[in-house]
């Protein structure tokens, strides 16, 4: 990636998003130093401007960031790093820096799409997902049909909790479904968009 530190005097803004949720947890600069860091160690790393020194996010509190994806902008003057959070990312104790709660659970399903593609492509072994592409369309489509009647049992005569652990399951096997035949959740949303009236 050729940034452009240059632009602004050797520093360049990174905006830290949490991969899962999608939440803006902070922002920090980075220099040339900084930036090597992060990509070398894995750990969301800045440049001090007070300090005028590079220091590695949860160097003393434990809480890192731990670097998922790296994006630059159309001017490679801004980098937006996707990272995994160890916890609190504010000094304060709060979850990102801009007092917001980092629990918008819904985007995580974008992630668990993510992760099954990948897998879908690398087929690691002893990964139950790899297990059941490798057993092909009519088994996944099965256990969407055993999921989707374990989840309607457990909505008419079970408890709240197993009800949503089935579901839970149902949508899971549902994505790995629609990996498996080229298509993703971002299909059933336009879908379910074209079809949409306010």
């Amino acid at each position: 990636m050729d940034l452009d530190f240059k632009k602004s005097g050797g520093l360049i803004p990174a905006i830290i998003q949490d991969a899962q949720t999608n939440t803006v947890l902070m922002l920090g600069f980075m220099n040339e130093e900084a930036y090597q860091k992060t990509v070398e160690s894995g750990k969301v790393t800045f440049y001090s401007r007070t300090r005028q020194c590079i220091w590695t996010k949860g160097e003393t509190s434990g809480n890192y960031l731990n670097t998922v994806k790296i994006l630059a902008d159309c001017d490679n003057d801004t980098i937006l790093i996707k990272a995994n959070p160890d916890g609190p990312t504010c000094h304060t104790g709060a979850e990102t820096c801009f007092g917001e709660a980092n629990r918008n659970g819904v985007y995580f399903i974008q992630y668990l799409q993510e992760f099954i593609t990948r897998r879908f492509k690398e087929r690691p072994e002893g990964s139950y997902t790899t297990s059941l592409f490798e057993k092909g369309v009519n088994r996944m489509a099965q256990k969407v049909g055993e999921e989707a009647v374990e989840t309607v049992i457990e909505a008419t005569n079970g408890t709240d909790g197993d009800f949503i652990y089935e579901a839970s399951d149902l949508i899971y096997h549902l994505i790995v479904l629609l990996t498996s035949k080229g298509y993703s959740l971002e299909d059933i949303a336009k879908e379910l968009k074209k079809r949409h009236k306010e």
